[in-house]
């Protein structure tokens, strides 16, 4: 099963461990899977979200940035 979530961050972002904790609850509880791609490791990812991250996907679109709602997330991917 392909993760529908994908959280960009970089280590030492405390927004970024926030967005990771509310995401990690919303796909546990709707058992959906999701990734983490570290900016860091990549310059394209850098000048892309360099101040806009954490930055957050579902299914392949930009969701949010900086701060993940829960129950915006949940309706995401709750949407048929």
């Amino acid at each position: 099963m392909a993760a529908r979530v994908t959280l960009y961050s970089r280590p030492g972002c405390h927004l970024c461990d926030d967005a990771r904790i509310r995401i990690a609850a919303v796909c546990e509880e709707l058992g959906e899977e999701y990734v983490e791609v570290s900016i860091d490791d990549d310059p394209d990812l850098q000048a892309r979200f360099g101040e806009e991250i954490p930055v957050t996907f579902v299914d392949g679109r930009q969701h949010d940035f900086w701060r993940v709602d829960p129950a915006r997330l949940r309706a995401a991917l709750t949407r048929p």
